[in-house]
C-alpha cells in the first residue's frame, strides 16, 4: 500500500478560529470539560452560590450562573478572547498560581465549538451586559442579577466529527454531574445546585466538609471514615480517609485536591495507597477525600491544559508527608478508638443487624457471672463437644501479660485454672469486653457494654504478631537487637541448590530478620534460630518463605521495600489457627492485646478482625419491644 501523499503548501499562519478549534480539542474534550472550566471561573470570581443547568447531557445546553464579582462591559470581549486572563500577568504570577484558572484559553476554545453568550453584572452596575458569539460580538444591555451567567448551546455544532465521538445523553450527563460533585466536595463554603432537562437533581447548601462529604459520598462513607488534619512546614493535609473495611472494588471514591484543585497525581495516589498497604486487600481501593494545601510556588499546575496533573518542586517530601499522615490516621484503628470499628458492609451484617460502635455513656453489667475454666489445646482438627462449663464469662485477669505476649504460641500456652471475680466493666478499660466462648474453633464471642463482640481469632492474632514483628525490626534499626530463639534441636530439611545458595549468600539479611539458616550439605539446610515472636511456628515453613522472598526480591529489597509483605506472611503462618481450642483466659488475653495494638481492626489482608452487635440490633432480631 502506498503512503498517502500530503499536498505541498507554503508555511502560513493559521486563522484565529482554527487555532481556537485546535485548542478546544485539548480543553473541551466533552461537555463535562466545559462544566469544569466554567465552574472554576465562577469560584475564582468569589462566588458563594452557583447554579448549573444542563440539557441533553450538556450537549444541547450548559448554563452556569454565579453571584461572583461579575465582568464589566468593557472587559466582556476580552473574556472571550484567546490568551486573555485576569489571573496572571507575568512569569512570576505563573509560578505562584493561586487560582483554579489561569491560561486564558477556556472561554475562547468553548466559543470556537459552541454558541456562547456571556451575561454579567458587577456590584456597581445599574444593569447587566451581554456579549454573544465571540470576542468580536457586540456588547449590549441585558437583565440579570449581580454575577455572571455563561450559556453554552449546541456543543460541537460546527465540528460534527467531534460530536460523533460523544456517548449517550445519560453517559455525558453522568460525567458532568461527577465534575459538579467533585468541585462541590472541595468547596463546602459554596452552595451548588444541579438540574438536568428542567429537573433539579442535587442541591448542596453552605456547610462544613464533614456534612458536605457525607451528603455527596453517602452515609456508608460518613460512618466509616477517619479525620485527618496534619501540618509540617508549608504542607497541610486535611480531610477524611475511609476505613479499610469500607473499601471499594473500584477507585471511584478517591478525591484528592491540591490547593483546592482536583488532581489525579500518581505520586499522591501512590502515597495514600502505600499508607493503606498493611490494612487493605490488594484488589480493593480505599475511599478518601483529602486536601493538600501548600505554597503555590512549591507546585507547578501548568503541566497540562486540563490542569488535572501537577508537579511538585520536592516530590519526595510531599510523598513522605502524605504517606505518614494517612498512615498515622489508620494506626488509630484499634479497639480502643471509638468510631473506628468496621463500618456497614454486607459481610458484617447478620440478620439485618449492622455493625456499630458509638461512644455512649458508660454502663455496667448487671449480675456478674463467675466460672472456673480448665481446658487444654487439642491436636485434633475438630473441636471437642461443647461442655456446659465452657460457656461461662471471664471478666478480668492479672495474668494477661503472659498470654499472647511476645513469644506466645498456641501450642505452648500454659494451662491454668481460672476464676473470674466480679468486676464492673468500663468502655475505657476494656472496649472489646470479655470472652464468653469460642464458636466452631474460629470465632471468639465476647460481651461488652454495647452488646456482643465477634472476633476472628486468627485474623486478630495475625495482626498482633505482624505489628510486633515490625516493631522488632524497627527497634533493630535503632540499635536494639532482634530477640531470637535458638532451637534446642535444629530443624533440618531437604533443599534444592537454589535455596541452599540463597541461604549462603544472604546470611546478613537472614540474621537481620532473626533467622539462622545454615547449609549442612548441598541438599540440606538447618534452621538454628528463629525470631522469638515466631518460635511456636513451623520452622521449615518459615525458612522456605523467607528464602523464597529473599531470592525473588533480593536481600536489600526485602528489608527495605518488601519487608511488610514478608512479615505479613510470617505472621499469617504463626498466628493461632482455626479449630485450635483456646481457654477463656487465652481468649481474654487476645482481646487485651487487640486493644493495645495499632490497626487491630483489620488483619494484614484488610479483612475485619472483629464486629460489634449492639443490644438494639439483637433486640430487633428477636422482635423485642415490638
Amino acid at each position: 500500500m502506498n503512503a498517502p501523499t500530503t499536498p505541498h503548501r507554503p508555511i502560513q499562519a493559521l486563522p484565529d478560529q482554527l487555532i481556537s478549534q485546535i485548542a478546544a480539542g485539548e480543553v473541551v474534550e466533552r461537555p463535562s470539560a466545559v462544566v469544569k472550566e466554567l465552574l472554576e471561573n465562577a469560584l475564582d470570581a468569589g462566588s458563594t452560590q452557583i447554579t448549573v443547568r444542563l440539557e441533553e447531557g450538556g450537549v444541547k445546553r450548559i448554563a452556569i450562573t454565579d453571584n461572583g464579582r461579575g465582568i464589566s462591559p468593557e472587559q466582556l470581549p476580552l473574556a472571550l478572547a484567546r490568551h486573555a486572563t485576569s489571573k496572571i500577568a507575568s512569569l512570576t504570577d505563573l509560578e505562584n498560581v493561586a487560582t483554579l484558572g489561569f491560561r486564558g484559553e477556556a472561554l475562547a476554545s468553548i466559543a470556537a465549538v459552541a454558541a456562547v453568550s456571556v451575561t454579567s453584572r458587577t456590584a456597581d452596575a445599574a444593569h447587566a451586559w451581554e456579549i454573544v458569539g465571540s470576542h468580536l460580538g457586540a456588547v449590549a444591555p441585558s437583565s440579570g442579577a449581580h454575577g455572571t451567567t455563561i450559556d453554552v448551546q449546541d456543543l460541537y455544532f460546527n465540528t460534527p466529527a467531534r460530536r460523533k465521538f460523544l456517548k449517550s445523553e445519560q453517559t455525558e450527563y453522568g460525567h458532568c454531574a461527577e465534575v459538579v460533585r467533585r468541585i462541590a466536595l472541595a468547596r463546602p463554603d459554596v452552595s451548588f445546585s444541579l438540574s438536568h432537562n428542567g429537573r433539579t437533581i442535587d442541591h448542596w447548601n453552605v456547610t462544613e466538609m464533614a456534612k458536605r462529604s457525607a451528603h455527596i459520598l453517602g452515609s456508608d462513607f460518613a460512618e466509616a471514615r477517619l479525620p485527618i488534619d496534619e501540618s509540617a512546614g508549608p504542607l497541610r493535609l486535611h480531610g477524611f480517609a475511609g476505613l479499610p473495611t469500607a473499601s471499594k472494588a473500584r477507585a471511584d471514591g478517591q478525591f484528592f485536591y491540591v490547593n483546592g484543585r482536583f488532581v489525579r497525581d500518581k505520586l499522591l495516589v501512590h502515597a495514600v495507597r502505600a499508607a493503606y498497604q498493611d490494612v487493605l486487600h490488594g484488589d480493593r481501593f480505599p475511599a478518601y477525600v483529602l486536601a493538600l494545601d501548600l505554597d503555590p510556588a512549591l507546585v507547578d499546575v501548568n503541566v497540562h491544559p486540563s490542569k488535572i496533573e501537577v508537579r511538585f518542586r520536592d516530590s519526595r517530601a510531599v510523598h513522605q508527608f502524605v504517606f505518614h499522615a494517612v498512615q498515622r490516621a489508620l494506626a488509630l484503628t484499634s479497639a480502643t478508638s471509638f468510631g473506628s470499628v468496621p463500618g456497614p458492609q454486607a459481610a458484617a451484617e447478620m440478620g439485618g443487624a449492622t455493625t456499630t460502635w458509638r461512644a455512649q455513656e458508660q454502663t455496667t453489667f448487671g449480675p456478674q457471672f463467675s466460672s472456673t475454666f480448665s481446658s487444654t489445646f487439642s491436636p485434633s482438627p475438630y473441636p471437642p463437644a461443647r461442655r456446659p462449663d465452657d460457656m461461662g464469662v471471664a471478666q478480668t485477669s492479672d495474668n494477661y501479660g503472659a498470654l499472647f505476649a511476645p513469644g506466645f504460641s498456641a501450642s505452648n500456652a500454659p494451662v491454668t485454672p481460672y476464676t473470674a471475680p466480679a468486676h464492673t466493666m468500663s468502655n475505657d478499660d476494656y472496649p472489646l469486653g470479655f470472652a464468653l466462648a469460642q464458636l466452631h474453633g474460629i470465632y471468639i464471642l465476647a460481651q461488652n457494654t454495647k452488646g456482643l463482640v465477634l472476633v476472628d481469632m486468627h485474623a486478630a492474632h495475625e495482626r498482633i504478631l505482624y505489628e510486633q514483628l515490625k516493631n522488632a525490626l524497627d527497634a533493630q534499626v535503632d540499635g536494639q537487637e532482634m530477640q531470637v530463639q535458638a532451637l534446642l534441636i535444629p530443624v533440618t530439611f531437604f533443599a534444592d541448590a537454589v535455596e541452599v545458595g540463597t541461604a549462603q549468600e544472604n546470611q546478613e539479611t537472614l540474621a537481620a530478620l532473626g533467622f539462622d539458616i545454615a547449609a549442612l550439605s548441598p541438599t540440606t539446610l538447618a534452621v538454628r534460630s528463629v525470631p522469638t515472636l515466631l518460635k511456636g511456628a513451623d520452622a521449615q515453613t518459615l525458612a522456605r518463605d523467607v528464602l523464597r522472598d529473599v531470592r525473588e526480591f533480593g536481600g536489600s529489597r526485602v528489608l527495605i521495600e518488601r519487608r511488610n509483605e514478608l512479615l505479613g506472611t510470617l505472621a499469617c503462618h504463626t498466628a493461632v489457627r482455626a479449630n485450635r481450642i483456646l481457654s477463656v483466659p487465652e481468649m481474654n488475653a487476645l482481646l487485651r492485646q487487640m486493644e493495645g495494638t495499632e490497626r487491630a481492626d483489620q488483619c494484614n489482608h484488610g479483612r475485619p478482625t472483629w464486629v460489634q452487635l449492639d443490644i438494639s440490633s439483637l433486640d430487633k432480631l428477636f422482635l423485642r419491644g415490638q
